[in-house]
């Protein structure tokens, strides 16, 4: 039986990356807030909308290219467990030259990305206008944003949160910061909210560089030659990219279908349903902490070969996980209309978002399930089972909602309880398997 020291010492471990990152991801709707405020007092509605229209398509292309930090956080993961501080510099190169080149792709290809975009959008011409000014701008922020992404994964795999804690921290600040004096103080609307974002990557990344000098020594200007991509090593690199990029297109199609279907289903629906999704995304930023966790220690128990500490990371990360979701369901239950109300004071919209309150009762029982599974499965880098097992969830989301669509706004909930079913069923069903284990005996 593990003794009560050890059994405290693991979960000290969970609690040092998983707390630091649970804070830094309060930072995110905090940053969306105020630029809604800000941009939200101008004289014209047409900025607000400008922003949330490209805001809403760098969010997607950043978001599509996440993969750049999962990857790096499982691969730097099983390399710090298997051989130490030296074995994760190849990985740290190979992700920084990929995020690069990547970023240098999204600048190449800015306009027909904006041009795509607008062709499925029904905004005014105003609207439009200043989206491609706040796109033209915030798009050069990119090789910032994906290198960012690989030191963050970096750190996290070498079960660093503090580093990752404070990056996200001060980016969110300088930007609060120069959103208040670019818009308010400068009058530079728009351009004046893109820009702060961008500057305030790029100061992110020079502090993400400092760190990495600091915690290890790497000095990447000293090292630019070494930034060489070795295809026949950076294989299981690009081979886990795709897969999870793959896997993210597929999440991403489910939230932009809610999206659209709401729609069709009336203003009050639409608005009710973005009320809800928030509810879900709280769940996320609380599990993503735990997931981060599980990335970095159930990689450092593969890299390392040690089935003891495998288990017992998992076994901890369950309670965890347990706890969490029946916490949220709880609450969801007991003061669901009282936060409803909270978010929006129009009557209609209450209405409407308590008829499917319930739904918010039972999903965080099951999608925190499929959230630090996704975290176990990274850190084990099994991308393909995370792919096929998001691809085997979607097709359920979508029949779901074709056997059932003449209960409409229903329909489109019964489907992401499902979807979220799906998700944390079937990886379940390979951890089950051994699938994890299957992975400590390929290590070599």
């Amino acid at each position: 039986m593990l003794k009560r020291s050890a059994l405290w010492q693991k979960q000290r471990q969970i609690a040092l990356i998983a707390l630091p990152m649970v804070l830094s991801n309060l930072c995110v709707p905090l940053l969306g807030l105020v630029d809604t405020a800000v941009v939200g007092h101008l004289p014209e509605p047409h900025y607000l909308g400008g922003v949330a229209l490209g805001g809403s398509i760098i969010s997607l292309l950043y978001f599509l290219l996440g993969f750049l930090r999962m990857s790096t956080t499982g691969l730097t993961a099983q390399a710090y467990g298997r051989g130490g501080d030296a074995a994760t510099v190849p990985g740290l190169q190979q992700g920084i030259l990929l995020a690069l080149l990547l970023s240098a792709l999204l600048l190449l290809l800015q306009w027909p990305v904006i041009t795509l975009s607008f062709y499925f959008s029904d905004a005014s011409t105003a609207v439009l206008q200043q989206t491609e000014l706040y796109f033209s701008v915030r798009i050069w922020s990119a090789p910032a944003t994906l290198v960012n992404l690989v030191l963050m994964g970096w750190f996290l795999g070498r079960q660093n949160a503090r580093a990752p804690m404070w990056l996200l921290l001060f980016g969110n600040a300088v930007n609060i910061i120069l959103d208040l004096l670019f818009v308010l103080v400068l009058g530079w609307y728009t351009a004046g909210v893109a820009a702060a974002s961008v500057i305030a990557d790029y100061a992110t990344l020079a502090l993400g560089l400092y760190l990495l000098r600091q915690s290890a020594g790497y000095d990447i200007f000293k090292q630019l030659r070494q930034l060489k991509l070795n295809l026949s090593s950076a294989l299981p690199l690009l081979s886990l990219n795709r897969d999870i990029f793959l896997r993210s297109l597929c999440l991403q199609a489910v939230f932009v279908f809610i999206a659209f279907q709401g729609a069709a289903f009336g203003d009050d629906t639409l608005a009710a349903n973005a009320v809800l999704l928030g509810f879900l995304m709280l769940v996320s930023y609380a599990l993503d902490g735990l997931a981060y966790a599980a990335e970095s220690l159930v990689g450092n128990a593969i890299g390392s070969r040690n089935n003891a500490d495998l288990n017992i990371f998992l076994s901890l990360l369950s309670c965890w996980c347990l706890l969490l979701s029946v916490l949220f369901s709880l609450g969801y239950a007991n003061f669901g209309v009282q936060l409803v109300a909270l978010l929006t004071s129009i009557d209609t919209v209450q209405q409407e978002a308590a008829r499917y309150l319930p739904w918010m009762i039972v999903i965080p029982l099951i999608a925190s399930w499929a959230f630090l599974l996704d975290g176990i499965f990274i850190g084990a880098t099994q991308g393909a089972l995370l792919r096929n097992s998001m691809f085997i969830a979607l097709l359920g989301f979508a029949g779901c909602f074709w056997l059932l669509q003449q209960h409409e706004n229903h329909a489109l909930w019964a489907a992401m309880t499902l979807f979220m079913a799906l998700r944390a069923g079937t990886l379940a069903y390979h951890l089950y398997r051994g699938k994890l284990k299957q992975a400590i005996h390929a290590e070599k």
